[in-house]
């Protein structure tokens, strides 16, 4: 990811070209290259680091007592995650893994309420970024809730893929970047029912869909 795309990120916007350098150094920013599976971070640990995917993908996923796992959320390029975990130092509830090989970014946001470092300007800029970060990943997250609300697997298919579509662009062929168990993962079913449920509302003509890659239709 080049700088001026970093500029463009919500993390960094409202910083100039010159100032990105003198950023980047107050979070004490290393960046590091995952293979797929690596861990980054482990529940029940603490971090002092946020995360930022410069590339590849980034699940957030968790796994309770008996080995069964639910997938919270999958962040590609752009994506920032474990920012409330490195602000607050509490133990962190779930697990961040790459799924393919991947290189992030990691950053220390806590250095930013440091009273020696940095301009009051810079400072104010990206606290008040991370802020709104943290703010829309809430309204995402509390969306997951509504995907997860059925008591049926074709109600969690249908409100999960139809969130999908935006209402700025109402594409109704999309990719999701999930696999048949990591979709089962996220909305919280069975593999094999979830696979059924597909089949059955692609034979009722409510979708198509080749691997993943989805197209939602219209009964007449």
């Amino acid at each position: 990811m080049s700088n001026l795309e970093l500029l463009n990120h919500p993390l960094f916007i409202g910083l100039d070209k010159q100032i990105l350098p003198e950023a980047l150094k107050l979070f004490c920013s290393t960046e590091k290259n995952l293979k797929k599976g690596e861990m980054i971070f482990h529940s029940g640990t603490t971090t002092e680091v946020m995360g930022f995917v410069l590339d590849g993908r980034i699940q957030i996923e968790s796994t309770d007592y008996w080995g069964n796992k639910t997938i919270i959320d999958n962040l590609g390029s752009g994506k920032v995650f474990g920012e409330t975990y490195a602000l607050t130092g509490k133990p962190l509830m779930v697990d961040a893994v790459a799924v393919e090989d991947s290189k992030i970014m990691l950053l220390n946001p806590k250095k930013l309420f440091a009273s020696n470092v940095g301009t009051d300007e810079i400072n104010s800029i990206l606290i008040k970024n991370i802020l709104k970060i943290s703010m829309n990943k809430n309204l995402h997250l509390s969306q997951r809730i509504f995907h997860t609300n059925s008591k049926t697997i074709r109600g969690r298919l249908l409100a999960y893929l139809s969130s999908c579509v935006s209402s700025k662009t109402p594409d109704t062929e999309f990719d999701i970047p999930y696999d048949r168990q990591q979709l089962a993962d996220y909305l919280q079913v069975d593999r094999s029912a979830l696979s059924t449920e597909l089949s059955k509302m692609k034979a009722d003509g409510l979708i198509d869909f080749w691997k993943n890659h989805f197209k939602l239709l219209h009964r007449d």
